[in-house]
């Protein structure tokens, strides 16, 4: 291999295949830069040496394939290289093969300045030699790799599900897929082996795992692609810590085969805790926590500052951010996205001048030295408790709601635009949570009705089944999620294990009997056959190495990604189809 010969092969006689990385032609002598993908070897063309080999090697271009045989050879201590591993050596060839050429290129693997994305994408097959794109796909590998053997080893079987099955929409909308013998009918790609892996449970297997691509058609962002892989598992008769330990046990070792420690058990916190002091289901734990400092103001100045006295009053606090310009703190303004009514007061200093005491009682209650950045977010005045609502039963009402979640996009993009100052993102900094003791449902103004917030088949508290019909708003859910810095990387929950209580949850999301068999008899027959109680979780694996990456995107670490358009630009899919197939499936084509 091109980046495996050290100075010990001094002398060797070898054979290297690869691409012409880059080409230099001194006349007499000509070398070549000669990759695969474990790294790259100077080889030299040595006109004196050999004349015929020499002149076979003047036609060479970049990315031509080509086997070179040769001796390898110590460098002068002068022309050694000390940036790649092989530095220390060449190969002088004596016999030279070409075994491929290549076309001019729209870009090269070794440029410094990428093309733009549709070009890379477009030719992923250049883009995937780039050293950053090799370097992601076997970290992968590993990464996954690691996965499977930490999980056999815990007993785990690693079980396949189908890719074609029913359509149970749930969520974001199926991929489905024609049947050409079943007319009128139709298969869906699953978004979850969610089903099937309950069933698992039911057929006795106890512990099942499985690295699966999933399919949702859903609109794309950063973190989201069409179709995606999961880390999927399910356990009989768990508690949710012994979930939660595999977890760690498992991500534990994918750290380690990307060159990280983690520590474990990951630090835990309620749903409800979560919105009070990070506005947002999936706290990056690096930022400081904001704090409700409504109790440093006397009823008057909230009255002066047309603050709304029943609601929280956040303050957002970066650390060693500095001094702002008038400009700066202006440009705080288009970050702050208002729900519900809130408001922001980013000049901190105004309030200091005006309020001095409650001012003071800010800093000392939000720990916030004189160098940190304070921001207040408060609800207007004007903003009433929503009490109509029916989620207004909750701990947490609407309106405080609204506060708390303007504060949390507030806070993380405070975070990101002075990631130069406070220095809070640094690298290998992983901060791990447990969020748990979700709502079981949410509602949905717009269908007007309870939604499940997970998925149907996640098992309520005990404590809290008398409440699934005459208050679903305080029922909550046996459900967690694994949050890194801020990004969710899986979901999981104790399943429902019987019938009675899944035909009551369908029943609290509007289904009645027909319709509930309709959609799910296979599955509510299944669970009368003496199912064990069980749960599981499901984390993406694009997800978890893109962080390991370092990358902004899954595509950098996915090989053939698709598109914000959900295209697939080297292929050119997706792409209509002939009359003659359509006939086949039975399908007309309606044209807006």
């Amino acid at each position: 291999m091109c980046g495996e010969l050290r100075l010990a092969d001094a002398g060797k006689k070898v054979v290297l295949m690869g691409w012409v990385n880059r080409r230099r032609d001194l006349g007499q002598i000509i070398f070549v830069d000669l990759r695969d993908r474990s790294g790259v070897t100077q080889v030299v063309f040595n006109h004196e040496l050999n004349t015929a080999v020499h002149q076979k090697a003047e036609v060479l271009r970049n990315e031509f394939v080509i086997a070179a045989t040769g001796t390898v050879k110590k460098r002068d201590h002068d022309t050694v290289n000390t940036n790649i591993p092989t530095g220390e050596v060449e190969l002088v060839v004596d016999e030279l093969r070409i075994l491929n050429v290549s076309k001019p290129l729209p870009f090269l693997p070794s440029d410094t300045v990428l093309a733009n994305e549709e070009m890379r994408l477009k030719y992923r097959y250049i883009d995937l030699r780039r050293d950053v794109m090799q370097h992601n796909i076997e970290l992968r590998h590993k990464v996954a790799l690691a996965i499977r053997e930490d999980l056999s080893g815990r007993g785990f079987y690693e079980i396949e599900t189908p890719f074609m099955t029913r359509s149970t929409p749930e969520g974001a909308r199926d991929y489905l897929v024609p049947s050409r013998v079943q007319p009128g009918s139709f298969y869906a790609l699953p978004q979850s082996p969610q089903l099937f892996k309950q069933i698992l449970m039911i057929s006795g297997f106890d512990k099942y795992f499985q690295i699966v691509r999933c399919f949702r058609d859903e609109d794309l962002r950063a973190d989201r692609q069409p179709e995606f892989t999961q880390i999927d598992l399910e356990m009989s008769y768990p508690q949710p810590e012994q979930v939660w330990e595999t977890v760690e046990g498992f991500l534990t070792a994918a750290f380690k085969a990307a060159g990280h420690e983690i520590k474990t058990p990951f630090m835990r916190m309620d749903y409800d805790e979560a919105i009070r002091k990070y506005g947002i289901d999936k706290p990056d734990l690096r930022v400081p926590a904001f704090t409700d400092v409504a109790d440093c103001f006397s009823a008057e100045d909230l009255e002066t500052l047309a603050i709304n006295k029943d609601l929280p009053v956040i303050a957002i606090r970066i650390p060693n951010v500095g001094e702002l310009s008038r400009k700066e703190r202006d440009d705080i303004k288009p970050l702050f996205v208002s729900k519900g009514g809130a408001r922001v007061f980013e000049d901190f200093k105004r309030i200091e001048g005006k309020f001095p005491d409650g001012a003071a009682k800010v800093r000392a209650k939000a720990e916030a030295a004189a160098e940190d950045l304070l921001v207040l977010v408060v609800g207007s005045r004007q903003v009433t408790g929503g009490e109509a609502h029916p989620a207004s039963k909750r701990k947490v009402t609407p309106a405080e709601l609204a506060i708390y979640a303007s504060a949390g996009i507030l806070r993380v993009a405070l975070a990101q635009k002075y990631s130069d100052r406070h220095k809070l993102f640094q690298k290998g900094d992983y901060r791990f949570l447990w969020v748990t003791n979700f709502p079981m449902f949410e509602y949905d103004e717009g269908e007007k009705r309870w939604m499940a917030a997970h998925h149907p088949f996640t098992s309520p508290h005990d404590e809290d089944m008398d409440k699934l019909e005459s208050d679903p708003a305080m029922v909550r859910a046996l459900a967690y999620d694994v949050v890194l810095n801020g990004t969710e990387l899986g979901s999981g929950s104790i399943r429902i294990h019987r019938q009675d209580v899944q035909s009551r949850i369908f029943h609290a999301l509007g289904m009645n009997d027909a319709e509930a068999r309709a959609r799910f008899g296979f599955f509510l027959e299944a669970l009368e056959y003496g199912t064990p109680p069980h749960g599981g979780i499901a984390l993406g694996l694009d997800r978890i190495v893109m962080i390991l990456a370092g990358a902004d995107s899954l595509r950098e670490v996915i090989p053939f990604p698709k598109t914000a358009a959900a295209k697939d630009l080297m292929m050119e899919a997706p792409t209509p189809v002939t009359d003659a197939q359509l006939r086949d499936l039975g399908i007309g084509i309606l044209r807006k």
